[in-house]
This record gives C-alpha cells, sequence and structure tokens, in this order.
C-alpha cells in the first residue's frame, strides 16, 4: 500500500552563519539563516561553485545519510573542510528517518566498477574451488545475487546501471539527497529517473537534488532554490537562468553560435 507523500526533513537552520572562513564564506551560504523544505521534492540549482553541493553534502553528513558506493561520510577526508558547516547546522524533522541515501555521480562509478571487480572476484574463486560443489555454488550465487540487485553492470550503460543502482536502493519513507545525477544520465535517462522519482514520493520519499539539469529540475510542484551571489532564493522553473539559456539555444542553434563564435 502506498504512504502519501512526506516531508520528513521540514527544515535547516544555520546559527554559524556569521563564522569567517570556507564554506561559509562562499557568497550564496555567507547568509544563510534557515532554508525550508515544504514540498517532497526540492532542487538546489546555480552555477559551479555557488555552494549548491557545498551545502547538499554537509546536509548529507548531518542527516547521517548512507553513501552509495562512496566511502562513509563521517571518514571521507574530501568533505573535511566542509565539515563545520555541516556541523553547525540544525535540523528540524517532521518525522525523522535513518531511510535514504547520499548518491553523487562519482561515487556511482566508482560503486560500479568495484561491483564489476566483485563480479570477476567470484567468477575466479568459483574456477579456483571448482572441484568443491559447496565452495563454487556459494561463488555463483552470491554473483547471481548480486546481478539480480543491480543487473550486469558489465553490459550496461552508465546511464541504465545508475538508474538500476537508484530504483534497488529506494526504500518507502525515505530521504534521498543526489548530488548532480545527471552527469550519469543521457535526457531520456533522467526521464526515466523523474519516473522513478514519482513513484518513490508516492511511497513517502523525500528528495533534495543538486542540479544543473532543467528536465530534471521540471518534476512536477518541485520547490527550486537558486544559488547565486545575493544568496539563496525560491524561485520559479520558468525564472532560472539555466532555463532560459537552454531554450534561447534550442531555439536556433546555429544563430546562437554564429553570435557566441563571432570575431
Amino acid at each position: 500500500m502506498s504512504l502519501r507523500p512526506m516531508i520528513h526533513l521540514q527544515e535547516i537552520t544555520n546559527p554559524a552563519a556569521d563564522f569567517a572562513g570556507f564554506p561559509f564564506s562562499v557568497p550564496a551560504l555567507a547568509n544563510l539563516r534557515s532554508l525550508r523544505f515544504d514540498a517532497p521534492v526540492t532542487f538546489f540549482m546555480g552555477g559551479n561553485g555557488s555552494g549548491k553541493s557545498t551545502l547538499l553534502e554537509s546536509l548529507a553528513i548531518a542527516s547521517k545519510r548512507v553513501v552509495v558506493g562512496g566511502t562513509d561520510l563521517q571518514r571521507d577526508a574530501s568533505l573535511d573542510a566542509i565539515r563545520p558547516l555541516a556541523k553547525a547546522l540544525k535540523l528540524s524533522w517532521t518525522k525523522r528517518t535513518a531511510k535514504g541515501f547520499f548518491l553523487r555521480a562519482e561515487d556511482f562509478f566508482n560503486f560500479a566498477r568495484r561491483n564489476r571487480e566483485l563480479g570477476s572476484e567470484l567468477d575466479g574463486y568459483a574456477d579456483k574451488y571448482a572441484d568443491d560443489p559447496r565452495v563454487r555454488g556459494y561463488m555463483l550465487a552470491q554473483k547471481v545475487q548480486l546481478q539480480n540487485r543491480y543487473g550486469d553492470l558489465n553490459a550496461a550503460s552508465h546511464g541504465e546501471g545508475f538508474l538500476r543502482v537508484f530504483q534497488s536502493r529506494i526504500v518507502p519513507g525515505g530521504l534521498y539527497l543526489l548530488d548532480e545525477p545527471e552527469a550519469a544520465l543521457s535526457p531520456h535517462s533522467q526521464l526515466a529517473l523523474l519516473y522513478q522519482m514519482h513513484a518513490a514520493v508516492a511511497d513517502g520519499a523525500q528528495f533534495i537534488i543538486a542540479t544543473h539539469s532543467p528536465i530534471i529540475a521540471s518534476f512536477p510542484a518541485a520547490v527550486i532554490y537558486n544559488f547565486a551571489a545575493a544568496g539563496i532564493a525560491r524561485t520559479a522553473y520558468d525564472e532560472l537562468d539555466s532555463v532560459a539559456l537552454y531554450r534561447s539555444f534550442l531555439r536556433d542553434p546555429k544563430n546562437y553560435l554564429s553570435r557566441l563564435l563571432a570575431d
């Protein structure tokens, strides 16, 4: 039975917004006092270096999300610089949930590689113990279990693999943080992701996603926060610079490029 759409994480506040140094010095984060999540799907959008991924990573640490395919957040040295912000954030929950995960596109690529390596290792052990039916059977059964959950990641494209991993790890009532998932997805696969998100929201999932993609950000009734030098502002989809840019380019690519590349 499906659950009603849920908002698990209701608000974050940042009492330490006046602290100096990174990441508090990032312009969009410098004046961050609070941010509300009043829809099951929220998008962080903005240019490179605008702070959207920094805030999402800090939120992942503060909410103790499991990482899909990457180093545990508490041990990931690449996140040490943002830990002061993660520590400062205060999270307000409608209903606290330990379900859900944090997924970055680069972590997925590492996850797919490790699963391919594990499959090869299981094949190797099965061959090594070919004379012992119990051990060989166990190794092959482990590989079948791996493939049943994630599919054959050797045969799948990055986008297909990403969607399989995403779907296999979704459970009802979870909080899911995704950082630029479009890096692994074609436009068609981005639409498939929206379909999977729609089904997950109906089962009580909440999503907070940092993205550049106008396709992904088009999810119906989502809240969009735009990160810019002036701060973080709730912004309508049609008012996003990235949406205007894509529309302008696709309306007449040849003319757009002729003006862009003019001497």
